[in-house]
């Protein structure tokens, strides 16, 4: 099988990285990539905001699955165009990815499907802004209607931030969604469907803010681990009767059937789970744990998925170990990122690239405020924490930083169902 990934970042190195393992591929090309995909995969410039050159690309590769990694390729309709030169491709079509898209619209779909999220108001305006405000109260809850890679929300007690963030908002004529705070351990799940079938994978936590004890600006995330311990015994089951099947079940009664990766963002709150937010796509970083313990070929998971024959595919195998991944990023992420200098120790096992190309003399350089997805596999939660952080002891640049508590409250115990 020839595959090409889209897509430049530590997920999408993960996902060569699990495709290369593959058996069944026998050519890898990722586009446009980086300076670590390009050690496992073929790489080809390509403008990912472009639909029609993802789909000349895959065509001209010959490739027989295109898997797009980003959002954005995929709400500007990429798999759409890929599908019409006939080749098959894992990832939504324009109209399903709005489940990312728009938040207004990801909360109509639940709110048609009976999904529990939080309640919530789309507003388009400074007196409309304050009513919603008003409604919920702090902590505020103040989102992006459309995509913001990953930066888009604030959660703060602060009135006037709330506020600043929802005008900026609205001033460049988007709206925004303002919905109550819902407080509980926050989960990840991905689950990879044909339209019909669903393919749960293992659930996984992401920290959003930049420092320690989740304090600072909300970034497009600083690490992540799988499993999780704490989680209530047939959780991934209620999710999939609550929330997956009735979603896609009423993007397929939309005539929007929705096929690739599904991801919901949930809250455990002390009545239940709430959906935060659907994404389109696989997660970043949590892709880089999850992968890190699947045991099934990857890529004929996913070619079920794009051709519609889910359901023949045989059950999931995991290793039954863990894995942590630790952000390292730039200084200055989440706002104005330092770039340009060389990053060392950038090669090695489980050390996943984002921002990074290559220089002149083939130097590892960063050009991005995400740098490197540092990963590690243990047999529990406290052996893949202590190799995570070992591996990131070996990395240099100028400015960097990271997070020193990923999965910490976790291996100490401190993370249950209740909050």
């Amino acid at each position: 099988m020839r595959v090409l990934v889209i897509g430049s970042g530590a997920r999408e190195h993960a996902l060569c990285v699990a495709l290369r393992a593959d058996p069944a591929v026998d050519s890898l090309v990722c586009a446009p990539g980086n300076a670590g995909t390009d050690t496992v995969a073929e790489a080809k410039p390509v403008d990912v905001s472009d639909p029609n050159a993802i789909a000349d690309l895959a065509v001209a590769a010959a490739v027989d699955l295109v898997v797009i990694g980003p959002e954005l390729p995929l709400v500007v309709g990429a798999a759409d165009a890929v599908r019409a030169k006939g080749i098959a491709c894992f990832g939504p079509s324009a109209s399903a990815a709005r489940l990312e898209g728009s938040k207004d619209f990801a909360k109509a779909v639940m709110a048609s499907a009976a999904v529990p999220t939080a309640e919530s108001r789309t507003c388009g305006g400074t007196a409309d802004i304050a009513a919603a405000l008003d409604l919920f109260g702090p902590p505020y809850v103040v989102k992006d209607d459309g995509l913001a890679a990953g930066k888009g929300v604030v959660v703060t007690p602060d009135r006037g931030l709330a506020e600043a963030h929802a005008e900026s908002v609205v001033g460049t004529g988007r709206t925004v969604v303002v919905e109550e705070f819902l407080a509980g351990p926050e989960v990840s799940l991905f689950a990879v469907t044909d339209g019909v079938t669903i393919v749960p994978l293992l659930p996984a936590q992401d920290f959003k803010r930049i420092g320690d004890g989740d304090t600072g600006p909300n970034t497009g995330g600083m690490g992540a681990y799988c499993p999780l311990p704490w989680l209530p015994r047939g959780f991934v089951d209620d999710v999939v009767a609550r929330v997956l099947r009735p979603t896609v079940e009423e993007m397929a009664g939309r005539g929007t059937p929705y096929a690739g990766l599904l991801y919901a963002g949930l809250v455990l709150t002390a009545v239940g789970i709430r959906v935060i937010e659907f994404n389109a796509r696989f997660g970043d970083p949590e892709t880089q744990v999850v992968l890190a313990l699947l045991d099934s070929p990857l890529a004929g998971l996913l070619y079920a998925a794009a051709t519609g024959t889910l359901d023949e595919h045989p059950p999931l195998r995991w290793t039954g170990k863990s894995a942590v991944t630790v952000v390292v990023a730039a200084d200055g992420y989440p706002g104005s990122p330092r770039t340009g200098d060389e990053v060392r120790g950038s090669r090695g096992e489980g050390i996943l690239h984002a921002g990074t190309r290559r220089g002149a003399d083939g130097q590892v350089l960063v050009v991005g405020g995400r740098v490197l997805s540092v990963t590690a596999t243990g047999s529990d939660l406290a052996v893949a924490r202590a190799s995570a952080y070992q591996r990131v002891s070996t990395v240099d640049f100028a400015g960097m930083r990271f997070r020193t508590d990923i999965a910490a409250a976790a291996v100490r115990g401190d993370v249950t169902a209740s909050g």
